[in-house]
């Protein structure tokens, strides 16, 4: 049985595939066909923080696989009324798999300890593995080869942007953190992708339009995430240089792509300008976690 907790729970080779998974069952879905591959399968979304995407998303993908979805929240009383190991191993005796969108990756991992079906990390605080997917998948559709491609990420080394410089390493592409010094990947983090991938091309830059020059895609999320409400202020004022703006865009050149995991916050961390450019496939890379989710539960499922 695997887990799909971290893109590093995954070989270069498997996510190369799951990927021409997302490719070949997005193709379908468009010419009207929906597979039951895995007709009366049942996957639990254990919920801690909000969500449209993720819940939206996996709930369409299972229903597409022919099988249903059980939505939890809080007030499941998971780690209150009983011991997570208790609830990890009741709840995934009822369910195919589960997909666990928390507070804590230490808690997620707690949880697939004990667990009798797979896995799935929806988010957490240190990295989100699906977003991660579905952005690889939307740069593969609109550039046709990811190895070479340059990703810039403006803004805070957040859950997106770890998951997202694993998974450029694993592809062959670029990444560059444009960010405050105080909030870059941390260089334990960056030690472990550069132990499993050694030719990773992973830079981090103070100066965004410097770090933007040539981009293939400009890749921006909130300032703020859930659970840093308090940092709000102080946040503003330090990524306020940082927001993706047209300026900024010019600065990389016409070739750039506009991407965010959504939601946005509109006239923070970008302008209506870019976000409704051309240039933007934020709505194409919000769908396409759908496809790529349906391949992380056809890969998963054939694992079992």
């Amino acid at each position: 049985m695997r887990h799909f907790l971290t893109l590093f729970d995954l070989s270069a080779n498997e996510l190369a595939q799951l990927l021409e998974t997302a490719v070949d069952l997005k193709t379908k879905l468009k010419a009207g066909l929906r597979e039951p591959l895995f007709a009366g399968h049942m996957i639990g979304l254990l919920f801690e923080k909000q969500s449209l995407r993720t819940r939206v998303s996996f709930e369409a993908a299972i229903a597409h696989l022919g099988g249903n979805a059980l939505y939890l929240g809080t007030d499941a009383g998971w780690g209150k009324r009983e011991s997570l190991e208790d609830f990890s191993r009741v709840l995934t005796s009822y369910v195919d798999a589960v997909v666990y969108r928390g507070k804590d990756h230490g808690l997620l991992e707690q949880f697939a300890a004990h667990a009798n079906c797979p896995v799935i990390n929806g988010l957490t605080n240190t990295s989100h593995p699906c977003q991660a997917m579905g952005d690889l998948l939307t740069l593969r559709e609109v550039r046709g080869e990811l190895a070479g491609q340059k990703v810039v990420f403006v803004g805070d080394g957040n859950n997106v942007a770890h998951s997202l410089a694993l998974g450029c390493a694993m592809v062959g592409a670029k990444f560059v953190l444009a960010t405050p010094d105080e909030y870059q990947l941390a260089e334990s983090y960056l030690a472990t992708i550069l132990a499993a991938y050694p030719h990773a091309q992973i830079e981090q830059s103070s100066d965004p339009h410097a770090a933007v020059a040539g981009a293939d895609a400009i890749y921006t999320d909130v300032w703020a995430s859930m659970g840093q409400e308090a940092e709000t202020a102080a946040r503003k004022k330090a990524f306020a240089p940082y927001q993706v703006n047209a300026d900024l865009m010019s600065a990389a050149g016409e070739q750039a792509l506009f991407m965010h995991c959504l939601p946005a916050k509109r006239g923070e961390e970008v302008t209506d300008e870019v976000i409704d450019s051309a240039a933007s496939v934020v709505v194409q890379q919000a769908e396409n976690r759908m496809h790529a989710q349906k391949a992380i539960l056809v890969w998963l499922f054939n694992h079992r």
